[in-house]
């Protein structure tokens, strides 16, 4: 059966909060945006950790639900990459430049997904 898209937004998450990526958020962007169904935004303190984290993200989906990302723009050393699962975006940041780019506040209209289980 193949993985929705906030399935996929999910399990992106997932692999990036293994990685110890910092602040993760995901956003419902039907109804706000043409580009995606669901945004992931997430972010790193390191090169060695910003490309674990993209690694890590994009291995998992590959191993586990044969997803790969359609395209990647960006590498860790310039401190801010996305890859593009069609239905899914994810940003992977430097905490510097995502909070000088302010992605929350341009995306303040979509719905925050909670991913997190409760322990």
């Amino acid at each position: 059966m193949a993985i929705n898209g906030q399935q996929l937004a999910r399990q992106c998450a997932k692999a990036a909060d293994e990685t110890k990526a910092e602040n993760i958020r995901i956003w419902d962007m039907r109804g706000v945006s043409q580009l995606t169904d669901f945004m992931v935004v997430c972010s790193g303190t390191s090169m060695p950790q910003l490309r674990a984290i993209l690694r890590d993200v994009a291995d998992r989906l590959e191993q586990e639900h044969g997803v790969k990302p359609t395209h990647t723009e960006g590498k860790a050393d310039t401190r801010w990459v996305v890859l593009d699962f069609i239905d899914v975006i994810v940003h992977v940041m430097d905490q510097e430049l995502r909070e000088f780019y302010g992605l929350e506040e341009l995306w303040k209209d979509a719905k925050e997904v909670h991913w997190q289980t409760a322990a």
